[in-house]
């Protein structure tokens, strides 16, 4: 049980009371491998959407349109959302462009292929080119509106939560539709 957390120049260390233990975990540690995990999940789940809808012979565009609320994005944006956001705090930690995808998505299999790309991008970087970020400098622009955040406030704060979030939202509208998975298609194999 984690009683302090207390951030370090370099790294994130978590303090256990109970079993008086550091852990050290960094900036590389706590951003490309968990995406990593989060978007190979969620391609493992339109696996198991797509073999659904052939085998219930539902049109894919049902699914691809759903939303779970009229004023909600439906399940492609939840995905496309997803992956742009992991590929985006992994690049804008780096230092490095963020590739731009069209979102011209309209099937199960060029959303997979989206997520393909993406788990690539993240995987191709090291931990040299991640750890020591805590304290960068990270704008976002959305319209007219920037946010200014710090590095760890970026990717804890805003990215990762984010990414879960659609996640999540793809998740759900699966379920809704009869997509048989549960909580480990979502937790995967961390």
């Amino acid at each position: 049980m984690c009683q302090s957390c207390v951030v370090g120049n370099a790294s994130i260390l978590i303090h256990s009371q109970t079993e008086g233990t550091k852990m050290t975990i960094s900036m590389y540690q706590a951003s490309v491998p968990r995406l990593i995990n989060a978007l190979t999940n969620l391609s493992n789940v339109l696996q198991k959407a797509h073999d659904h809808m052939t085998e219930k012979k539902i049109d894919a565009n049902a699914i691809l349109h759903y939303r779970l609320y009229p004023d909600m994005l439906n399940f492609t944006r939840q995905i496309q959302i997803a992956a742009d956001t992991a590929k985006g705090v992994v690049a804008r930690l780096a230092g490095v462009d963020i590739p731009v995808n069209d979102d011209t998505e309209t099937s199960i299999a060029e959303l997979q292929e989206r997520l393909a790309k993406t788990i690539a991008f993240i995987g191709s970087f090291k931990p040299e080119q991640i750890d020591g970020t805590e304290d960068k400098a990270i704008v976002t622009k959305r319209g007219d509106k920037e946010t200014h955040y710090k590095g760890m406030q970026f990717l804890l704060g805003h990215a990762i939560p984010n990414v879960y979030f659609h996640s999540s939202m793809a998740f759900a509208i699966l379920r809704t539709n009869g997509v048989v998975i549960g909580k480990r298609d979502y937790l995967g194999n961390p």
